[in-house]
């Protein structure tokens, strides 16, 4: 069943980022159906939080999908090559987001291993959020769609991590104190889980 906008537009971004963890990430561009389960996330907790791209009320042609109200995607690139999928949640006006960070695949796998020029669903297939987007598909052209789209979508399995771990999250020293918040999610044990330095 496809996550409803209400349920992206709860308050809490940190608690939603661990509720995302288990869910269905979907994907369906030219008529390739592709899932991968979601095993790391990381919360992002706009103005407030020194790692948003939306800090201190940041408002560019970039960051402006943010502000949207939750279920909308945002995908930016990073070093100038890598798609990064961001879940934007809460009401509008509140630049909440969600990076997914690394998904096992689980429908479709053909299509991923042509896009990542890869001839096995080895670990890195979907480990690591530019690994992940180019593996489904996903572009910044899909910046500012729709999550009840029929392109991108998050569905409920109904499956219910038993154990999740907080942890910090990666690349953002530049956040100084706030670079050490437990915002970064994953599922214990999953081998699709991205490996930080």
């Amino acid at each position: 069943m496809k996550l409803t906008e209400a349920f992206y537009q709860q308050p809490d971004v940190v608690e939603l980022a661990r509720q995302l963890l288990g869910k269905v990430l979907v994907t369906q561009f030219d008529g390739q159906l592709c899932k991968a389960r979601i095993v790391e996330t990381e919360a992002y907790a706009g103005v407030t939080d020194k790692a948003s791209h939306a800090y201190n009320n940041r408002l560019t042609e970039r960051t402006k999908i943010m502000y949207e109200a939750g279920g909308t995607a945002y995908v930016y690139l990073c070093y100038g090559i890598h798609h990064l999928f961001n879940v934007v949640t809460n009401v509008k006006g509140v630049p909440h987001a969600v990076l997914i960070r690394a998904a096992e695949p689980l429908l479709g796998i053909e299509f991923m291993l042509k896009r990542r020029k890869m001839n096995s669903p080895e670990f890195r297939l979907s480990a690591g959020p530019g690994a992940l987007s180019e593996a489904m598909g996903i572009h910044t052209r899909h910046s500012g769609l729709s999550l009840m789209s029929k392109e991108i979508w998050i569905e409920d399995s109904g499956l219910i991590p038993e154990e999740i771990i907080a942890s910090p999250r990666v690349g953002v020293a530049y956040a100084k104190e706030d670079a050490l918040l437990p915002y970064r999610f994953s599922i214990k044990n999953n081998k699709w889980v991205s490996k930080a330095k």
